[in-house]
């Protein structure tokens, strides 16, 4: 599971820094952050702080392993929606070729769509998972593609065309509205020729409620109708996207070469096996060696993980990130994973849905080295694998917190005007400034490290048995622990925290967010969507309900301007505490019908009286709703006879020309 940003104004800066981030921001503070702006995004760039200090082989160890992750860049466009590679091709030729006025009104408005769709990873918001709306017309599109030389020129223009302008066509990536068909009415390129309950059933007919260790059904394939049979198309070499998985085992097989110990070889090694060949059950393998090898200081995942862009939350987006322990900063998800027995111990849910027993919790601060798939533009801060809950329960679960990411995102977010447009007083004001940093850190630590890898399933639950809202209940399930736990003194009594009220910064941080700021992604009249935009507005809906009683929380109007004031911190924990219990309960059971109902009364409509207010106030402030990043660049340096003998990284490549190099020299699916 991971946990996305969810800075929306990103106007937190803190005292709080760790002195390695204070080092960095001291020796860099020339350091370029912004890359560019369009829409309703800011790019930006992070630094990678400690590259440098890395032994040689662990920067070739490196260099492979980020070629491949870019090597699997076209796998995630084409499951995202099955027209999105050939549609890039088609406008990155324009784009490169074009000899009219690159500084008209069309042209500008088709650069903004294309940037649009790099970002996006295809045709639909990474978001709202609608689809692009572009702002040039279809003359200009249908001019600029017969100016193109003929071997360029797409045989299906016509189709290309609709593809970009017809509303109704494809038009949403992932649909989660109740009571659809949500395979059907779904655009991304999972499935095809198959209806909800032919998929249902499919994998219900695989399942075996007695086995104890099954393996993640549907995480790498696609469902597809072959002669009125329901089939999978895996992916694997000689299978569904073997050129380029071919492309990433040639990287891996170069990247063990240099691996630190034999534990982290044979990780790399079972991955190659697995994607050789498609069996799931390798998969697990790799899962647990990977779980299990905590001595490495380089780290990666590489795969098809993550299953939010699939509408039953079963088939894995391709992703990969690359990283290096920040070994200073670990102490506090370090110090976290040590007492993880402790805070499972003593969280407020049920006894029969916690572990007798926490296994293998291991928590770091990693650095990361480079972005990939579904973990680029757009990525996470947070990340906890692997998400077999069988996985966890026997073998524990690895957890990150991704501070050269949060921190840029701090870095480029001053003077904003945030906290001076939405928080509602001076001392609130200086209390996030003062603590946010850090308890946000901490927040993704407790997410991360011990929220998602607390509590158990009941014997024979099914763990798909919440179908389309598993996702948002789940990262309900681990925000909700980390909320609980930040404000218990034992943080403050294991040194992570140097004040017992800073937890506040965070909680005040967090409602604000859930129940207006994070209204700016939402387009006028449309539903929340995407999971974890539910899961926060779920959680803050909800103490705001239950806490109406107590007053514990409420709106306050000045000067016409809504306000969020917490009037009793104590009880809002409190109410915390309660929903993650119901919320456990909700996943322990399989609960389906109590966690469609959190879902659909608390996550999904919007205030639109509320909604309009923050749109309009945003309106005034230079803040993008959306962020993501372009990679460093690392060049290895050669000798005479092509032997590595330094890996170079560089900072100051475009946004327009990374994506343009990467599809140039990443894309082995469209070549």
């Amino acid at each position: 599971m991971v946990n996305i940003n969810n800075k929306i104004g990103g106007a937190v800066m803190a005292v709080a820094l760790s002195t390695s981030m204070m080092v960095m921001a001291k020796e860099n503070k020339n350091f370029n952050y912004v890359a560019d702006r369009f829409a309703d995004i800011e790019v930006l760039r992070y630094e990678v702080p400690g590259f440098n200090d890395l032994s040689l082989n662990q920067k070739k160890l490196i260099y492979y392993l980020t070629e491949a992750a870019l090597m699997g860049r076209d796998i995630l466009w084409d499951q995202n929606n099955k027209y999105n590679l050939e549609l890039r091709q088609l406008l990155e030729n324009i784009y490169t070729s074009y000899s009219g006025d690159k500084n008209g009104k069309e042209f500008k408005a088709f650069e903004k769509y294309l940037k649009q769709i790099w970002f996006g990873n295809g045709i639909h918001h990474h978001y709202s998972m609608d689809k692009f709306v572009p702002e040039f017309s279809e003359s200009f599109l249908r001019s600029a593609i017969k100016s193109l030389p003929a071997s360029k020129r797409p045989a299906n223009a016509d189709l290309m065309i609709k593809v970009v302008f017809d509303p109704e066509f494809v038009a949403k990536r992932v649909n989660q509205a109740e009571g659809a068909d949500l395979i059907v009415t779904s655009a991304n390129n999972l499935y095809d020729g198959v209806t909800q309950s032919e998929v249902e059933n499919y994998y219900n007919a695989m399942k075996d409620s007695t086995d104890l260790t099954p393996v993640s059904y549907g995480l790498n394939s696609r469902v597809v109708k072959e002669n009125g049979k329901v089939v999978e198309q895996t992916y694997k070499v000689g299978g569904l996207y073997s050129n380029a998985i071919s492309k990433i085992i040639e990287n891996l097989s170069e990247a063990v070469k240099y691996a630190e110990n034999d534990k982290q070889r044979n990780v790399i090694n079972k991955l190659i096996e697995y994607y050789t060949t498609g069996n799931l059950k390798a998969f697990d393998d790799y899962s647990i060696m990977w779980v299990e090898d905590t001595d490495s200081k380089v780290d990666f995942i590489n795969g098809f993980i993550e299953s939010y862009g699939d509408p039953l939350g079963m088939t894995g987006a391709w992703e990969s990130i690359v990283n290096f322990k920040n070994d200073e900063a670990s102490h506090r998800t370090e110090v976290i994973s040590e007492n993880a027995q402790w805070f499972e111990d003593n969280s407020p849910v049920d006894s029969r849905f916690k572990k007798d027993k926490v296994k293998g919790v291991s928590a770091k601060v990693i650095t990361a080295a480079i972005l990939a798939g579904d973990a680029y533009p757009a990525t996470p801060i947070g990340i906890n694998l692997p998400n077999a809950n069988w996985i966890r329960a026997a073998h524990g679960s690895k957890s990150v917190t991704i501070e050269n990411i949060t921190e840029a995102y701090d870095e480029a977010s001053h003077g904003n005007g945030f906290n001076e447009e939405f928080v509602i007083d001076k001392p609130t004001a200086k209390l996030l400034d003062d603590y946010l940093f850090i308890t946000d850190n901490l927040h993704t630590d407790l997410h991360e490290c011990l929220g998602h890898g607390s509590g158990k399933m009941l014997p024979g639950v099914d763990p798909d048995a919440l179908k389309a809202h598993g996702s948002t209940l789940e990262e309900a399930r681990a925000d909700l622990f980390a909320l609980y736990y930040l404000a218990d003194p034992k943080l403050v009594e294991l040194g992570l925290l140097d004040n017992k009220d800073a937890y506040k910064a965070e909680y005040y941080k967090y409602l604000l967010n859930g129940l207006m700021t994070q209204l700016m992604r939402i387009e006028p009249g449309k539903d929340v969507e995407e999971a974890h935009m539910r899961n926060r507005k779920l959680i803050s809906e909800w103490v705001f309900e239950k806490g109406k009683p107590d007053n514990v929380v409420e709106y306050v109007v000045r000067n016409g301007k809504t306000y969020i004031q917490i009037n009793d911190y104590e009880k809002l924990r409190g109410l915390f505490g309660r929903l993650l219990s119901e919320i456990q309960r909700i996943k322990s059971e399989g609960d389906y019908e109590a966690g469609r109902d959190l879902v659909e009364k608390y996550a999904v409509k919007v205030d639109p009286k509320l909604h309009n207010e923050v749109l309009e106030r945003y309106s005034h402030l230079s803040i993008a709703p959306y962020r993501g990043f372009v990679n460093p660049v690392y060049v290895p340096v050669k000798d005479a006879n092509g032997n590595i003998t330094d890996v170079k990284i560089t900072y100051g490549e475009g946004y327009a020309d990374q994506m343009l190099r990467y599809s140039r020299d990443y894309s082995p699916l469209t070549k």
